[in-house]
């Protein structure tokens, strides 16, 4: 059976990541997180105290970083790794989310980045999901799919992610965030997020995990087809 390139692009909170883990291991296809990429390198900079704001400083930076995934028996799938250090937890945490968008902003930040994402596309069978795959990335993936659901849904979801790692967070921090993140990265100057042309919207708003696995599969199996 022939592999593709499958691309998953979407607004944080979408569930999109969700999809393409489940996807990848449908298939036994690799799962590739973008946005765990961008984390990792907002981690370096915050702990290093790197002004993204000085083109310089950031080239210099990015050349001490080295991302790579790690397969976790435990949890049934792949880690980030950043310089050899598991960062998985602490890249979810708030203090990055308040500045992943405007590091993932900077054009030499996605440059590093997009460079390794298209590496590991090059022999298919992966699924990446982010949101300039099906754009920038991998313009020409075989199936493109833009995950979408309804705000008030997805500050629901969100919170009751952050709020198992830490009780004081508020359900307005939450949807404060989202709208930052959500301005950002469809205002940002490079590769901003948006829709490519040939992809094809799923809306999960009132969707089971299950429901809406079962609909990109199918389309998976009509691409290969």
């Amino acid at each position: 059976m022939k592999k593709i390139v499958i691309a998953v692009d979407g607004y944080s909170s979408t569930g999109k990541s969700t999809l393409a883990k489940a996807l990848a291991k449908k298939m036994n296809y690799i799962f590739v997180d973008s946005g765990a990429m961008y984390r990792a390198i907002t981690l370096y900079f915050l702990r290093e105290r790197i002004d993204w704001e000085n083109t310089a400083a950031v080239n210099n930076a990015l050349k001490n970083i080295s991302l790579d995934f790690e397969y976790n028996a435990e949890k049934g799938k792949s880690d980030m790794l950043l310089n050899d250090e598991n960062v998985e937890a602490e890249i979810r945490e708030m203090l990055v989310s308040e500045k992943v968008s405007e590091v993932a902003a900077v054009k030499e930040v996605r440059a590093f980045a997009v460079a390794q994402q298209q590496k590991m596309g090059v022999k298919k069978g992966i699924v990446m999901d982010g949101r300039d795959i099906g754009t920038t990335v991998f313009p020409n993936a075989e199936l493109k799919i833009f995950v979408t659901a309804d705000p008030a849904e997805r500050v629901k979801r969100r919170f009751k992610e952050l709020y198992e790692k830490n009780h004081n967070i508020t359900i307005e921090d939450v949807q404060k965030n989202l709208e930052m993140r959500d301005y950002i990265d469809s205002h940002r100057e490079v590769s901003p997020l948006r829709q490519a042309d040939d992809a094809i919207v799923l809306d999960n708003s009132d969707l089971t995990k299950e429901e809406q696995l079962e609909k990109a599969l199918k389309l998976v199996k009509e691409r290969i087809n």
